[in-house]
């Protein structure tokens, strides 16, 4: 798959629903299909955090108001896709169309470096196609580890990529998952995005689950799972120092029908 992953986790605060509608029009009208026509940009996706999907999380003070989570995959060669990218958001600025909007927070704007891709059989497609592929909504766990290069975070990756993202992989609702890890913070050339943001390269790693069931249904059965997997294989399961920062279903966006 490609080499290089940008999240955005955003937030608009105590907006209402007419600010809700303004910007998922902007992002989905606007914003979103100017960057796909980009050559360095291979897919891009946006999904929702609403307050029943919020009560079913968990996340840190930071993360916890986040009510978007926004992806795109970037094409080799890599530093002139994201060059490409960074200009049209320069660019859209000067337009007067984004992206600085007002009410608009964003708690994670980070490049993160695919790790590794997994599939449920009953998908059929492989790894690469997943992102490609419309689900119902996803599964997102992001964790910070405070002491990434230790003997401990290893054994957790090698239990997350032995154990865990098999086992997920393989329930009912689950369609397949990508682990990612931190690259860098954004740090835009002419806005001011990510300038006071410090981690060392590898201290967050970002699951993302694919849901063809009900997102909310499918979230307790990956609850329960997790769970079994905490109480039978704990070797590797969790490593001094991680704190998870967010862990929380999102749904796929219907244009129109859900503004």
């Amino acid at each position: 798959m490609t080499p290089l992953v940008f999240f955005s986790f955003v937030s608009l605060g105590q907006a209402g629903a007419a600010e809700h509608r303004a910007y998922n029009e902007w992002h989905l009208l606007d914003h979103r299909p100017e960057n796909l026509a980009l050559p360095g940009v291979a897919w891009g996706d946006r999904w929702s955090r609403p307050d029943d999907f919020k009560a079913v999380s968990s996340a840190s003070d930071e993360h916890a108001g986040t009510d978007y989570v926004a992806m795109y995959w970037f094409r080799d060669p890599v530093s002139e896709s994201v060059r490409a990218w960074d200009q049209l958001g320069a660019d859209s600025f000067q337009w007067g169309r984004g992206p600085i909007i007002p009410g608009v927070s964003r708690s994670l704007l980070a490049f993160f470096r695919p790790v590794r891709g997994y599939v449920n059989p009953g998908s059929l497609v492989a790894a690469d196609v997943l992102p490609f592929r419309p689900v119902r909504g996803m599964h997102v766990q992001l964790v910070k580890h405070a002491e990434p290069m230790s003997l401990a975070v290893h054994e957790r990756h090698t239990f997350a990529d032995r154990v865990e993202m098999p086992r997920l992989t393989g329930l009912d609702g689950v369609a397949g998952g990508w682990t990612f890890s931190f690259d860098r913070h954004q740090q835009h050339s002419t806005l001011t995005f990510g300038e006071d943001k410090q981690d060392a390269r590898g201290s967050m790693r970002l699951r993302l689950l694919y849901l063809d069931g009900d997102p909310l249904e499918t979230t307790d059965r990956i609850a329960r799972a997790e769970n079994e997997l905490a109480e039978h294989e704990i070797a590797g399961h969790d490593a001094p120092g991680t704190e998870i920062l967010l862990d929380t279903p999102v749904r796929t966006i219907i244009p129109w029908q859900d503004w």
